[in-house]
Formats: C-alpha cells, structure tokens, sequence
C-alpha cells in the first residue's frame, strides 16, 4: 500500500547520501530485497537520486508514519520476512530504545534506476 500526503514535505533534516549506510543493508537494496527504508528523519525528496556501489535508486515516495501502523508488508520492504524480525533488528541497531507506537517515523521509499 502506499500512501501519500497533500501536505507540502517539512526541510530534510540529512543528505540522500545518508538514508541506507549499514552494509547488511546496502546488499538487500542491490539485490532487491530492501525497498523502503525508515529513519527519525527526512532525508529525500521525491525524485531524488541514491546512489550505492555505482548504482542508482529513485526515491518514489517520502510520508510519515508511527511505528504502531507498520505491517508484516512494511517488514518486507525493509528486507525483513516479519514486523516481529524488523523490529527486533531496529531494537538491537538502536541498544536502549523503547518501540514506541505512536513514534512517527520517516518512510522513504524507492526503487532501482534502469
């Protein structure tokens, strides 16, 4: 599903070069397994270009969303096979933070430039 808001973006808070950096992740995008990705921050716009090991990736869709919305379909664009296995690898990249569900992240979603 994806959505979309009327409401113009609010100013990025990080570069594009900066939204996928963990290498485990980097191969999941290459290989076409990570699609999305979500951070406390906006770091794209729509239309802006990420480029990992000399290749490029479009970003398609940038909203917010709370963590308690997120769906075993979400996981999946994140790479991840359930919510449960997302949530269990955010929680280890982050050591002490509480999963919080009305905590609003940034959903940048994109795909592979031919």
């Amino acid at each position: 599903m994806t959505k979309q808001s009327n409401q113009p973006l609010p100013p990025k808070t990080c570069s594009v070069d900066r939204l996928v950096t963990i290498q485990e992740d980097v191969e999941k995008v290459l290989k076409g397994e990570k699609t999305a990705t979500r951070r406390n921050g906006r770091y794209a716009d729509i239309g802006e270009i990420m480029e990992l090991q000399d290749k490029k990736f479009k970003i398609d869709n940038v909203y917010s969303q709370k963590l308690g919305e997120l769906t075993d379909e979400d996981a999946i664009r994140e790479g991840y096979e359930s919510l449960e296995a997302y949530k269990e690898a955010i929680l280890s990249i982050h050591p002490g933070m509480p999963w919080l569900p009305k905590m609003e992240v940034w959903v940048h979603e994109f795909s592979a430039v031919e």
